[in-house]
């Protein structure tokens, strides 16, 4: 299912739009003054920038609801049978860890209702590791879908990642593929599924948001 003719975003994120105008200033005023080395290792500096701010759009794997779409780009770190934090139930969790060279826009993983949007303050753990999860600033979704199953998705904040921004909010309608949120410089996304959700990737696998599925849901209507 094509997205690309419909997302609304422009490729390079407007998140980054005054990091990317700073760093061109600073490189125009190290150019007019001379310093020519500066303005290498400047230029070097903003290419990365405008990379790590990037925001293409994706197309949908399928016409399947029930498949569950990756909410980010990056590697699979975890896949494993636990307790959903936000709703104290057993869950199946799938966690994604984004390094800075991964595109950094986070994705909605199934449609449904906004039932819950949770905020939480807290240390700046390298992503990668386990007790990032609990211990890290992070941003909750809790997510109803039309067939009554409980979603939950979490923007956590990394080692040098110092700004979660999410724009779903409590009572919306949100779309599998709809861009939601942004994470800036580092980070991961967990994700908590039906524990009878049926998990199509494994640790180490590559994935990107909205086109590669992550799990598939059971047919509660079955």
């Amino acid at each position: 299912m094509s997205l690309k003719n419909s997302y609304p975003h422009p490729y390079i994120a407007r998140e980054g739009h005054p990091y990317i105008i700073l760093m061109l200033l600073i490189c125009w005023g190290a150019f007019f003054i001379g310093c020519w080395f500066l303005n290498i290792i400047l230029y070097f500096i903003t290419v990365f920038v405008i990379q790590f701010f990037r925001d293409p759009p994706r197309n949908l794997p399928n016409d399947d609801e029930l498949s569950v779409v990756s909410p980010a780009d990056g590697k699979v770190i975890i896949v494993e049978k636990t307790t959903d934090p936000f709703r104290q139930q057993e869950a199946l969790k799938i966690s994604i860890f984004m390094n800075v060279f991964n595109v950094h826009s986070n994705r909605v993983p199934v449609a449904g209702v906004v039932e819950k949007v949770e905020y939480y303050a807290g240390s700046f753990l390298n992503a990668a590791v386990d007790k990032a999860s609990s211990e890290n600033e992070c941003n909750a979704i809790l997510l109803k879908t039309s067939s009554g199953q409980s979603i939950t998705f979490v923007q956590v904040a990394g080692l040098i990642a110092r700004r979660i921004l999410c724009y779903a909010k409590k009572g919306d309608e949100v779309s599998r593929g709809e861009r939601y949120g942004f994470i800036r410089f580092g980070s991961r996304v967990d994700l908590y599924l039906p524990v009878d959700a049926e998990p199509k990737v494994v640790i180490g696998d590559k994935v990107k948001a909205t086109s590669s599925v992550l799990a598939q849901l059971s047919n509660q209507e079955a």
